[in-house]
């Protein structure tokens, strides 16, 4: 009985040794797993403060090159600063940048040329006229030899009476058929020409019907010039001007430039402003009007002294004309700033007419001078290797060495030439600039 008991004491007491030598066997797994979770983190620790020190190193170092720089900074003047972050920025974002003004330069100037291909286009098929220029006559054509001697008269008396009555210089030389008349002012050509004529004609010449037939062409002449004042008035539209104004652009009929009868491009440039006007939304007759009396002043500029821009402000104002008419007549040659919508029609109403094949006539050497004068400025640049003005002077190509300018820089020389060229250059409208870079890469197979 008592054995039976003390066996099974021991049972119990060996079932509750067992019980806690698994608890403390699940205690020693629990605390290795947990001394493996403090490990990892520790490792992770000692990670993060790694990075920390690295972070503390590059940022003291950054520190130290702000301060650097802002020491520097500080001894720059406001357009240094504003150089010194230009560059910065171009180097940091130079694709980027180039790829966008690209993008924007393709976009305005597709959407901007389209708009003026519509309006120079549409103005430009409503007008028909003629691109032959029209030049002045000189010579007067004689039935025989025999009346040059009429004309000189005895011991040249004729002749010299002539040239004094009408104020020209009679060539009389071994030319078969005609006598030149040579004269700086276009109206006394004529005077002298319908006189001359007059009195081939009547067959008397002598002195006193000298004086006679210069003073009738005088008046046939003034009549002459104004009434295609009043046909050049009425065709383009342009009414209530004062007579006075009429008479002295009927004057421009016998006056050229380059060729190009001056009253003819008056009423050219009155159509094209008018209908460029129409198309901008801009005033129709301040634009007309404007074109059809900016070049007044050539009327009359070799009698007075000045510019013909000025000389025709002043006939203008002196005659009560609107000032919105001047303000469009004065700028064409860019001698007064911009003020309306309206001169810059008539601007660009006579880089339209002048600039237009046929229009004008100039000189082989004047042409060639141009040219040279324009490949002249491209070549002063030194990154320039060579330079080719072609269709006319309409274009000018610049090829540059591609290992001292990028692609950005390119488009800055670009602009720089064209500065250039409108601030030393006179010309008809536009003048491209194209700056090529082209780069080679060359290898012989052997």
């Amino acid at each position: 009985m008592y054995g039976r008991e003390l066996h099974e004491e021991e049972r119990e007491q060996s079932e509750r040794f067992k019980k806690i030598e698994e608890r403390l066997i699940k205690k020693e797994e629990f605390l290795d797993k947990r001394q493996t979770d403090i490990d990892s983190e520790v490792s992770h620790i000692k990670e993060k403060a790694d990075e920390l020190r690295v972070i503390r190193e590059k940022t003291n170092k950054e520190n130290e090159f702000v301060h650097k720089e802002l020491e520097r900074v500080a001894r720059l003047n406001t357009e240094d600063a504003k150089e010194e972050l230009v560059k910065r920025v171009e180097k940091t974002y130079q694709e980027d940048l180039l790829a966008r003004i690209k993008k924007l330069e393709a976009d305005g100037e597709e959407r901007l040329a389209q708009k003026a291909r519509d309006i120079l286009a549409t103005s430009i098929q409503r007008l028909a006229t003629s691109t032959a220029a029209e030049m002045m006559v000189t010579s007067v054509p004689i039935a025989s030899d025999e009346i040059k001697g009429k004309i000189i008269g005895k011991e040249g008396r004729n002749i010299r009476a002539f040239e004094r009555a009408a104020g020209v210089e009679v060539i009389v030389d071994d030319t078969p058929g005609s006598i030149l008349i040579s004269s700086f002012d276009p109206i006394r050509r004529q005077v002298a020409r319908v006189a001359l004529e007059s009195l081939i004609e009547d067959g008397r010449i002598q002195p006193a019907k000298i004086e006679e037939a210069v003073e009738k062409a005088r008046e046939d002449i003034n009549k002459i010039t104004k009434e295609k004042g009043e046909q050049a008035a009425y065709e383009c539209g342009v009414f209530n001007l004062d007579p006075r104004i009429v008479a002295i652009l009927g004057r421009l009929h016998f006056r050229t430039s380059y060729g190009q009868n001056v009253l003819q491009h008056s009423i050219e440039m009155a159509h094209i402003a008018g209908m460029i006007a129409e198309e901008v939304g801009g005033n129709v007759a301040v634009a007309k009007a404007g074109a059809l009396l900016h070049d007044i002043g050539k009327a009359v500029d070799h009698e007075v002294q000045g510019t013909h821009v000025e000389i025709g402000r002043k006939i203008l104002q002196k005659f009560s004309m609107d000032p919105r008419v001047i303000q469009a007549m004065q700028s064409h040659h860019e001698e007064y700033p911009y003020e309306t919508l309206e001169s810059i029609i008539v601007q660009t109403a006579d880089s339209i007419s002048g600039g237009r094949p046929g229009a004008r006539r100039d000189s082989a050497e004047n042409y060639i001078k141009r040219l040279e004068d324009l490949e002249g400025i491209a070549k002063s640049f030194p990154v320039v290797e060579k330079t080719y003005a072609i269709q006319a002077g309409r274009e000018l190509r610049v090829f540059v060495k591609p290992e001292e300018i990028t692609d950005l820089d390119a488009r800055k020389l670009a602009r720089d030439i064209a500065i250039r060229v409108e601030k030393e250059l006179k010309y008809p409208g536009e003048i491209k600039v194209a700056v090529i870079r082209e780069s080679r890469a060359i290898e012989y197979a052997r």
